[in-house]
């Protein structure tokens, strides 16, 4: 079975977002993590159905979008890790990603 694995700066990117919609309002912020949590977890069963990265163009580097956010994530071997999560109207290069 796939598991799925947290990056560091995966886990920073959650708290980040959680934290600047909740300027607004704690609850949206709330409901929007845990939405965004439920579309990373549908990924133990399909792995393969976000879509590549067009930045990286490797079949391994995939996305899933959620909002106006790109939920970045690795399949290495049987496990997905996700390694970070990128607001869409950011510039976003290979090298501002780490993992």
């Amino acid at each position: 079975m796939v598991k799925i694995i947290w990056s560091p700066t995966a886990l920073t990117d959650v708290d980040a977002i959680a934290e600047y919609i909740a300027r607004d309002s704690p609850e949206h912020a709330s409901f929007f993590i845990e939405r965004l949590l439920e579309q990373t977890n549908r990924l133990t069963d399909f792995p393969h159905s976000g879509r590549v990265i067009r930045e990286i163009n490797d079949d391994k580097a995939r996305e899933i979008i959620y909002g106006s956010y790109r939920i970045m994530y690795l399949l290495k071997n049987d496990d997905i890790w996700i390694t970070g999560i990128v607001h869409g109207a950011r510039d976003w290069t290979p090298s501002a990603q780490s993992s």
